[in-house]
């Protein structure tokens, strides 16, 4: 039902209903079992169904004419929007009085903006049901009348970073953002042409032309901020009840102001995202560019995942050794290594360099099923609980179907998805010993609940093969003097990833066709920052987002020095 439609009903006198001559009344009411009247059970089924919202049964109590004048959904609407209109949280009824054929029922409702209102509905019971009126939708109102409402929303709350700094602050339609370093992530406040938003404010007691955030922070925490409207609550040009706005408390969030700066220094105005997290509690640092609004393949950060996956079912051991090759061979096509390398060696080189002849056939191994319930163990194709965050997404194994396709997605390649904010949650996982925390923007309080991605025995492991990539691999740009970093590189061909070569436009040189990534946490053994970098058209990962998350990780790790 629109929010147009919906003013209509509660505004508009409905049909005529139930004018019937006085002759049609009449005093002598049957009597039912323990001496309640026909009157008073009809009045008491009515108020019950009532505080139910069960508004079928309700209609099916009045008249014929009535019924033939008002239909079962336009008198529902009217309840509805009655009770929208007044921001009805829920309601109350004492027992019917009668006398006679006439019915009364107080009515307690208690609503989010105006507080409790009460009142009391009265109607004639006839011998073929209730005579019923459309000002009986609201207990108060008066032949004739509609509810209506006029309200205001407070002043919008201040949004503050970690450490207490004001990132805005202000009315809406005068925000300021004090704060240089988180201007980025700030947002923006505007009126909503959206029609889902307009509905959700006028439901929240605000006028629907009240600004919103959107996007950034302002939007994330849009109900924190906005407070409680006030205003009055009308029964035609009466007062039925009214409430001051309240505004809200100070809203917190997790950014830190000195790492976000450096997100965004690293994002150097590419397109792409950054994305920094506290492995121990989920909670965001730092957010920059498209971090959790735009999935693109993974290319071989996805490669953590298929590791993890092959290490839990014992497809692999750490000592394992592969052929030296430049590709591997899967359906009569080749998918070859970065620049045509020959790759191979131990896992812990194969990974260090990221060797395509190598994970792409360990995906075959393990499989389109477990890839993807390891992938969902790490967040994909889950709500990832911010609002405007997208989901990152792998297809169900029913549609990775040809040995070509899990090879593929065991790479990060065919129609396989991630956001930054996604593989920031992967080396997350693995940092944190292989629990997944759901990323937050809220401080929480404590560790919080998570869910078991793998073991931590396969966690170390995975540890151990990042910390390869940037000692001696292909993230040696993210490496921090001083620390232990664990990192893995990506670079994600963003043409047709079913074909010959996931990594071939790389290899051609020409990095407007790959999306380079890296995603890393420091430091290894004691993990306190992890960093994901996902750059639009921008070549491989080593060599572009590896430099990138590199003042991102010190920018980290200085916080808390």
């Amino acid at each position: 039902m629109t929010l147009e439609r919906r003013r209509r009903l509660t505004r508009r006198a409905l049909p005529a209903a139930g004018a019937v001559a006085a002759v049609a009344f009449f005093a002598g009411l049957a009597v039912g079992g323990g001496g309640e009247s026909e009157a008073a059970r009809v009045a008491r089924d009515f108020s019950a169904a009532w505080v139910r919202g069960d508004y079928g049964a309700m209609h099916g109590m009045l008249t014929p004419q009535t019924r033939a004048a008002v239909t079962a959904e336009q008198f529902a609407d009217s309840y509805r929007g009655a009770a929208e209109t007044a921001t009805q949280r829920r309601m109350a009824v004492a027992a019917p009085q009668t006398d006679g054929d006439r019915a009364l029922i107080a009515v307690d409702v208690e609503t989010a903006v105006f507080g409790p209102v009460a009142g009391q509905v009265a109607f004639a019971v006839l011998e073929d049901g209730i005579d019923w009126r459309p000002h009986l939708v609201f207990p108060g109102l008066r032949p004739g009348e509609s509810l209506d409402r006029r309200t205001e929303a407070p002043e919008r709350a201040p949004l503050l970073a970690a450490d207490g700094q004001t990132i805005a602050e202000g009315p809406a339609d005068a925000r300021v953002q004090p704060l240089t370093a988180t201007a980025s992530i700030a947002g923006t406040l505007a009126a909503s042409d959206d029609a889902a938003v307009r509905e959700s404010l006028y439901a929240r007691g605000f006028p629907e032309d009240t600004p919103v955030g959107s996007n950034g922070l302002e939007r994330v925490f849009e109900e924190q901020l906005a407070g409680r409207p006030g205003g009055e609550l009308l029964a035609g040009s009466r007062v039925l009840a009214s409430s001051e706005p309240r505004p809200a408390a100070p809203v917190e969030t997790t950014i830190v102001p000195s790492v976000q700066e450096a997100a965004d220094v690293g994002l150097a105005g590419r397109l792409g995202g950054v994305a920094a997290m506290d492995p121990r509690s989920g909670e965001i640092l730092a957010l920059a560019g498209i971090a959790f609004s735009a999935p693109q393949p993974p290319g071989s950060t996805f490669k953590i995942v298929t590791t993890a996956a092959a290490l839990e079912d014992g497809k692999v051991k750490m000592s394992d050794e592969y052929p030296i090759e430049t590709a591997a061979t899967i359906d009569g096509v080749e998918l070859e290594n970065a620049n045509g390398e020959y790759c191979g060696g131990t896992l812990a080189e194969a990974f260090a360099h990221s060797c395509n002849s190598v994970f792409a056939p360990m995906g075959v191994e393990v499989g389109a099923e477990r890839l993807v319930e390891e992938a969902e163990q790490f967040g994909w194709n889950a709500d990832p609980g911010i609002p405007g965050a997208a989901e990152s997404t792998i297809p169900p194994a029913s549609e990775i179907t040809s040995p070509l396709e899990v090879g593929s997605t065991a790479i990060g390649q065919y129609k396989t998805l991630a956001t930054t904010l996604e593989m920031a949650t992967v080396a997350q996982t693995i940092a944190n010993g292989g629990v997944r925390l759901p990323a937050t923007l809220a401080p929480r309080r404590g560790r919080g609940d998570g869910v078991r991605a793998v073991s931590p025995k396969v966690a170390r492991q995975i540890t151990e093969l990042m910390t390869g990539v940037v000692a001696y691999g292909t993230g040696t740009l993210a490496a921090v003097e001083g620390v232990e970093v664990a990192g893995k590189t990506g670079t994600a061909e963003l043409g047709d990833t079913r074909g010959d070569d996931p990594e071939a436009a790389a290899r051609d040189g020409d990095p407007s066709n790959t999306d380079a990534w890296f995603t890393a946490f420091a430091p290894a053994d004691d993990p306190r920052v992890v960093v994901s970098v996902m750059l639009v058209r921008n070549g491989s990962g080593g060599a572009t987002a590896a430099p990138a998350a590199q003042g991102v990780l010190v920018a980290g790790l200085k916080r808390e020095s």
